[in-house]
Protein backbone atom coordinates (compact mmCIF):
# COMPACT_ATOMS: atom_id res chain seq x y z
CA UNK A 1 0.00 0.00 0.00
CA UNK A 2 1.32 3.46 -0.90
CA UNK A 3 2.34 5.59 2.06
CA UNK A 4 0.45 8.74 3.01
CA UNK A 5 1.76 11.78 1.13
CA UNK A 6 2.59 14.98 2.91
CA UNK A 7 1.46 17.36 0.14
CA UNK A 8 -1.56 15.52 -1.16
CA UNK A 9 -3.84 17.43 -1.07
CA UNK A 10 -1.72 20.54 -1.53
CA UNK A 11 -2.74 24.19 -1.62
CA UNK A 12 -1.41 25.65 -4.88
CA UNK A 13 -2.32 28.55 -7.14
CA UNK A 14 -1.45 29.36 -10.74
CA UNK A 15 -2.03 32.24 -13.11
CA UNK A 16 -4.74 34.69 -12.10
CA UNK A 17 -5.42 32.64 -8.95
CA UNK A 18 -2.11 33.88 -7.54
CA UNK A 19 -3.18 37.53 -7.77
CA UNK A 20 -6.45 36.75 -6.01
CA UNK A 21 -4.68 34.79 -3.27
CA UNK A 22 -2.14 37.56 -2.65
CA UNK A 23 -4.87 40.21 -2.45
CA UNK A 24 -7.12 38.21 -0.12
CA UNK A 25 -4.46 36.66 2.10
CA UNK A 26 -1.54 39.08 2.31
CA UNK A 27 -3.68 42.18 1.93
CA UNK A 28 -5.49 41.41 5.18
CA UNK A 29 -4.59 42.77 8.61
CA UNK A 30 -2.32 40.92 11.00
CA UNK A 31 0.15 39.55 8.46
CA UNK A 32 3.83 40.17 9.09
CA UNK A 33 5.62 38.84 6.02
CA UNK A 34 9.28 37.95 5.61
CA UNK A 35 10.22 37.81 1.94
CA UNK A 36 13.30 35.79 0.97
CA UNK A 37 14.30 36.38 -2.64
CA UNK A 38 17.20 36.64 -5.04
CA UNK A 39 18.52 40.02 -6.14
CA UNK A 40 20.01 38.77 -9.39
CA UNK A 41 20.01 39.42 -13.10
CA UNK A 42 16.86 37.39 -13.80
CA UNK A 43 14.10 39.76 -15.01
CA UNK A 44 11.60 37.85 -12.85
CA UNK A 45 13.36 39.05 -9.68
CA UNK A 46 10.82 41.79 -8.95
CA UNK A 47 7.54 40.10 -9.93
CA UNK A 48 6.58 38.71 -6.51
CA UNK A 49 7.63 41.72 -4.43
CA UNK A 50 5.65 44.02 -6.72
CA UNK A 51 2.54 41.87 -6.24
CA UNK A 52 2.95 41.85 -2.44
CA UNK A 53 3.54 45.57 -2.06
CA UNK A 54 0.70 46.40 -4.45
CA UNK A 55 -1.84 45.02 -1.94
CA UNK A 56 -0.26 46.86 0.99
CA UNK A 57 1.30 43.83 2.68
CA UNK A 58 3.63 44.45 5.63
CA UNK A 59 6.90 43.07 4.25
CA UNK A 60 10.46 42.71 5.50
CA UNK A 61 12.89 41.38 2.91
CA UNK A 62 16.07 39.31 2.92
CA UNK A 63 17.63 39.65 -0.52
CA UNK A 64 20.39 37.22 -1.42
CA UNK A 65 22.90 38.20 -4.09
CA UNK A 66 24.57 35.11 -5.55
CA UNK A 67 28.20 35.97 -6.36
CA UNK A 68 30.12 33.92 -8.90
CA UNK A 69 33.64 34.41 -10.26
CA UNK A 70 34.16 37.00 -13.02
CA UNK A 71 30.51 37.74 -13.95
CA UNK A 72 29.75 39.47 -17.23
CA UNK A 73 29.26 43.23 -16.91
CA UNK A 74 25.83 43.05 -18.55
CA UNK A 75 24.65 40.59 -15.90
CA UNK A 76 26.05 42.82 -13.14
CA UNK A 77 24.17 45.79 -14.58
CA UNK A 78 20.94 43.80 -14.70
CA UNK A 79 21.44 42.58 -11.13
CA UNK A 80 22.13 46.11 -9.90
CA UNK A 81 18.96 47.38 -11.57
CA UNK A 82 16.84 44.59 -10.09
CA UNK A 83 18.37 45.08 -6.63
CA UNK A 84 17.53 48.77 -6.83
CA UNK A 85 13.91 48.00 -7.70
CA UNK A 86 13.63 45.47 -4.86
CA UNK A 87 15.11 47.73 -2.20
CA UNK A 88 12.96 50.63 -3.36
CA UNK A 89 9.82 48.49 -3.09
CA UNK A 90 10.61 47.21 0.44
CA UNK A 91 11.96 49.81 2.83
CA UNK A 92 12.69 47.24 5.56
CA UNK A 93 15.28 45.08 3.86
CA UNK A 94 18.75 43.62 4.08
CA UNK A 95 20.92 42.62 1.11
CA UNK A 96 23.22 39.66 1.81
CA UNK A 97 25.97 38.75 -0.67
CA UNK A 98 26.41 34.98 -0.95
CA UNK A 99 29.59 33.48 -2.32
CA UNK A 100 28.61 30.41 -4.33
CA UNK A 101 32.17 29.09 -4.57
CA UNK A 102 34.87 29.04 -1.90
CA UNK A 103 38.46 30.10 -2.44
CA UNK A 104 39.32 26.46 -3.19
CA UNK A 105 36.56 26.16 -5.80
CA UNK A 106 34.24 24.14 -3.55
CA UNK A 107 30.50 24.84 -3.78
CA UNK A 108 29.53 26.63 -0.56
CA UNK A 109 26.47 28.67 -1.57
CA UNK A 110 23.90 26.41 0.09
CA UNK A 111 25.83 26.31 3.33
CA UNK A 112 26.23 30.09 3.30
CA UNK A 113 22.51 30.85 2.87
CA UNK A 114 21.58 28.36 5.60
CA UNK A 115 24.11 30.00 7.93
CA UNK A 116 22.70 33.45 7.15
CA UNK A 117 19.13 32.33 7.90
CA UNK A 118 20.28 30.79 11.16
CA UNK A 119 21.02 34.31 12.43
CA UNK A 120 17.52 35.60 11.66
CA UNK A 121 14.68 35.97 14.18
CA UNK A 122 11.21 34.74 13.24
CA UNK A 123 9.23 35.52 16.41
CA UNK A 124 7.09 38.31 14.95
CA UNK A 125 6.74 36.73 11.50
CA UNK A 126 3.42 35.15 10.56
CA UNK A 127 4.35 34.20 6.99
CA UNK A 128 7.56 33.56 5.10
CA UNK A 129 7.49 33.93 1.33
CA UNK A 130 10.34 32.33 -0.59
CA UNK A 131 10.54 33.66 -4.13
CA UNK A 132 12.63 31.08 -6.00
CA UNK A 133 12.32 32.91 -9.33
CA UNK A 134 15.85 34.35 -9.25
CA UNK A 135 17.50 31.81 -6.92
CA UNK A 136 19.46 28.80 -8.14
CA UNK A 137 18.65 25.25 -7.05
CA UNK A 138 21.84 25.29 -4.97
CA UNK A 139 20.49 28.12 -2.79
CA UNK A 140 16.69 27.84 -2.97
CA UNK A 141 16.60 24.16 -1.94
CA UNK A 142 18.63 24.68 1.29
CA UNK A 143 16.59 27.79 2.14
CA UNK A 144 13.29 25.94 1.87
CA UNK A 145 14.63 22.88 3.72
CA UNK A 146 15.85 25.06 6.58
CA UNK A 147 12.41 26.69 6.94
CA UNK A 148 10.50 23.41 6.66
CA UNK A 149 12.64 21.86 9.41
CA UNK A 150 12.10 24.91 11.65
CA UNK A 151 8.36 24.53 11.24
CA UNK A 152 8.55 20.80 12.00
CA UNK A 153 10.39 21.59 15.26
CA UNK A 154 7.67 24.07 16.22
CA UNK A 155 9.98 27.10 15.99
CA UNK A 156 8.01 28.96 13.35
CA UNK A 157 7.26 30.61 11.04
CA UNK A 158 3.61 29.58 11.08
CA UNK A 159 3.19 29.61 7.32
CA UNK A 160 5.60 29.02 4.44
CA UNK A 161 4.77 30.03 0.86
CA UNK A 162 6.93 29.29 -2.17
CA UNK A 163 6.51 31.43 -5.28
CA UNK A 164 7.96 31.01 -8.76
CA UNK A 165 7.46 33.31 -11.76
CA UNK A 166 7.09 30.65 -14.43
CA UNK A 167 8.57 31.29 -17.89
CA UNK A 168 9.93 28.15 -19.63
CA UNK A 169 11.17 30.17 -22.60
CA UNK A 170 13.25 32.37 -20.33
CA UNK A 171 14.57 29.34 -18.42
CA UNK A 172 15.77 27.89 -21.72
CA UNK A 173 17.29 31.20 -22.83
CA UNK A 174 19.45 31.53 -19.69
CA UNK A 175 22.45 29.39 -20.58
CA UNK A 176 24.67 28.33 -17.70
CA UNK A 177 28.34 27.41 -17.74
CA UNK A 178 28.60 24.42 -15.37
CA UNK A 179 31.47 23.98 -12.95
CA UNK A 180 33.64 20.87 -12.94
CA UNK A 181 32.55 19.72 -9.48
CA UNK A 182 29.29 17.73 -9.38
CA UNK A 183 27.97 17.04 -5.91
CA UNK A 184 24.88 16.96 -3.74
CA UNK A 185 22.92 20.11 -2.88
CA UNK A 186 23.59 21.19 0.71
CA UNK A 187 21.16 19.31 2.97
CA UNK A 188 20.14 16.89 0.23
CA UNK A 189 22.58 13.99 0.41
CA UNK A 190 19.79 11.66 1.51
CA UNK A 191 20.96 8.10 1.89
CA UNK A 192 23.55 8.37 -0.86
CA UNK A 193 26.53 8.45 1.52
CA UNK A 194 25.35 5.80 3.98
CA UNK A 195 27.02 2.39 4.05
CA UNK A 196 23.57 0.79 4.18
CA UNK A 197 22.79 2.25 0.75
CA UNK A 198 25.97 1.03 -0.90
CA UNK A 199 24.22 -2.02 -2.37
CA UNK A 200 20.98 -0.20 -3.22
CA UNK A 201 19.64 -0.24 -6.77
CA UNK A 202 20.22 3.37 -7.79
CA UNK A 203 17.71 5.04 -10.11
CA UNK A 204 18.69 8.44 -11.49
CA UNK A 205 15.91 10.87 -12.43
CA UNK A 206 17.47 13.75 -14.42
CA UNK A 207 15.27 16.59 -15.61
CA UNK A 208 16.31 17.16 -19.22
CA UNK A 209 16.87 20.74 -20.34
CA UNK A 210 18.13 22.31 -23.56
CA UNK A 211 21.86 23.00 -23.65
CA UNK A 212 22.62 20.90 -20.56
CA UNK A 213 24.14 17.82 -22.19
CA UNK A 214 27.57 18.47 -20.72
CA UNK A 215 26.25 19.05 -17.21
CA UNK A 216 24.03 15.97 -17.25
CA UNK A 217 26.85 13.87 -18.65
CA UNK A 218 29.07 14.80 -15.68
CA UNK A 219 26.22 14.15 -13.27
CA UNK A 220 25.66 10.68 -14.74
CA UNK A 221 29.31 9.84 -14.12
CA UNK A 222 29.06 11.23 -10.58
CA UNK A 223 25.87 9.36 -9.65
CA UNK A 224 26.80 6.07 -11.34
CA UNK A 225 23.20 4.82 -11.52
CA UNK A 226 22.06 1.30 -12.32
CA UNK A 227 19.11 2.71 -14.28
CA UNK A 228 18.11 6.13 -15.62
CA UNK A 229 14.62 7.54 -16.12
CA UNK A 230 14.94 10.94 -17.83
CA UNK A 231 12.16 13.44 -17.14
CA UNK A 232 10.58 15.24 -20.08
CA UNK A 233 8.03 18.08 -19.87
CA UNK A 234 4.58 17.09 -21.12
CA UNK A 235 2.26 18.85 -21.43
CA UNK A 236 4.42 21.90 -22.07
CA UNK A 237 4.03 25.46 -23.35
CA UNK A 238 5.85 24.27 -26.49
CA UNK A 239 3.99 21.10 -27.55
CA UNK A 240 7.13 19.78 -29.25
CA UNK A 241 9.55 20.51 -26.40
CA UNK A 242 9.62 16.90 -25.24
CA UNK A 243 10.44 15.71 -28.77
CA UNK A 244 13.18 18.34 -29.14
CA UNK A 245 14.81 17.32 -25.86
CA UNK A 246 14.59 13.63 -26.72
CA UNK A 247 16.32 14.37 -30.02
CA UNK A 248 19.01 16.49 -28.31
CA UNK A 249 19.77 13.73 -25.80
CA UNK A 250 19.33 10.83 -28.23
CA UNK A 251 22.96 9.72 -28.00
CA UNK A 252 22.94 9.73 -24.21
CA UNK A 253 19.66 7.86 -23.95
CA UNK A 254 20.58 5.22 -26.51
CA UNK A 255 24.24 4.67 -25.65
CA UNK A 256 25.56 6.42 -22.56
CA UNK A 257 22.55 5.93 -20.29
CA UNK A 258 20.93 2.88 -21.97
CA UNK A 259 17.42 4.21 -21.50
CA UNK A 260 14.47 2.05 -22.49
CA UNK A 261 11.81 4.27 -24.07
CA UNK A 262 9.30 2.81 -21.61
CA UNK A 263 11.33 4.35 -18.77
CA UNK A 264 10.94 7.96 -19.87
CA UNK A 265 9.02 9.99 -17.29
CA UNK A 266 6.60 12.69 -18.44
CA UNK A 267 5.55 15.49 -16.10
CA UNK A 268 3.45 18.63 -16.50
CA UNK A 269 5.81 21.55 -17.10
CA UNK A 270 3.53 23.96 -15.22
CA UNK A 271 2.48 21.78 -12.25
CA UNK A 272 5.09 20.76 -9.64
CA UNK A 273 2.59 18.41 -8.01
CA UNK A 274 2.56 16.21 -11.10
CA UNK A 275 6.29 15.45 -10.87
CA UNK A 276 6.10 15.22 -7.08
CA UNK A 277 3.45 12.51 -7.23
CA UNK A 278 5.25 10.68 -10.04
CA UNK A 279 8.50 10.49 -8.07
CA UNK A 280 6.73 9.21 -4.96
CA UNK A 281 4.86 6.64 -7.03
CA UNK A 282 8.15 5.36 -8.47
CA UNK A 283 9.65 5.20 -4.99
CA UNK A 284 6.64 3.24 -3.68
CA UNK A 285 6.80 0.77 -6.58
CA UNK A 286 10.53 0.10 -6.27
CA UNK A 287 10.89 -0.33 -2.51
CA UNK A 288 9.15 -3.73 -2.21
CA UNK A 289 10.85 -5.02 -5.37
CA UNK A 290 14.40 -4.28 -4.17
CA UNK A 291 13.87 -4.70 -0.42
CA UNK A 292 15.59 -8.09 -0.24
CA UNK A 293 18.53 -7.19 -2.48
CA UNK A 294 19.93 -4.05 -0.92
CA UNK A 295 17.02 -1.66 -1.29
CA UNK A 296 16.23 1.13 -3.75
CA UNK A 297 17.61 4.66 -3.94
CA UNK A 298 16.23 7.44 -6.14
CA UNK A 299 18.61 10.29 -7.05
CA UNK A 300 17.16 13.52 -8.47
CA UNK A 301 18.83 16.10 -10.73
CA UNK A 302 16.49 19.08 -11.32
CA UNK A 303 17.60 21.30 -14.20
CA UNK A 304 15.63 23.58 -16.51
CA UNK A 305 12.10 24.57 -15.49
CA UNK A 306 11.96 26.02 -11.98
CA UNK A 307 8.39 24.83 -11.51
CA UNK A 308 9.33 21.20 -12.24
CA UNK A 309 12.32 21.62 -9.91
CA UNK A 310 9.88 22.45 -7.11
CA UNK A 311 8.18 19.10 -7.67
CA UNK A 312 11.55 17.38 -7.24
CA UNK A 313 12.17 19.45 -4.10
CA UNK A 314 8.88 18.37 -2.53
CA UNK A 315 9.62 14.70 -3.19
CA UNK A 316 13.19 15.05 -1.89
CA UNK A 317 11.96 16.68 1.34
CA UNK A 318 9.31 14.03 1.94
CA UNK A 319 11.44 10.94 1.29
CA UNK A 320 14.90 12.38 2.10
CA UNK A 321 16.10 11.76 -1.44
CA UNK A 322 19.55 12.89 -2.62
CA UNK A 323 19.70 15.74 -5.13
CA UNK A 324 22.77 15.59 -7.40
CA UNK A 325 23.53 18.94 -8.96
CA UNK A 326 26.22 20.74 -10.93
CA UNK A 327 26.45 24.36 -9.81
CA UNK A 328 26.78 27.00 -12.53
CA UNK A 329 30.00 28.97 -12.49
CA UNK A 330 28.54 31.66 -14.77
CA UNK A 331 25.54 32.52 -16.94
CA UNK A 332 24.94 33.93 -20.39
Amino acid sequence: MARERRWDPCVSHRGAEVDSFIAEYFGGAGRNVLLIAGAGFDPRSTAVVESLTAVGASVRAILFQENRPKPAQELLDRATSNAGALTAAVANHVVIPIEIFGTDGAVVGGRNVASSLGKEKFEEITDVVVDASALSVGTSFPIIRYLVERIERGKGPYNLHVFVAHDPTLDAAIQSVPSDAPGYVHGFKGGSTLDGSAAAAKLWLPQLAAGRRGALGRLHEFVGPHDTCPILPFPASDPRLGDKLAEEFLTEMESGWSVDTRNIVYADEADPLDLYRTILRLDDLRKPVFREVGGSLLVLSPLGSKVMALGALMAALERDLPVAYLESISYD
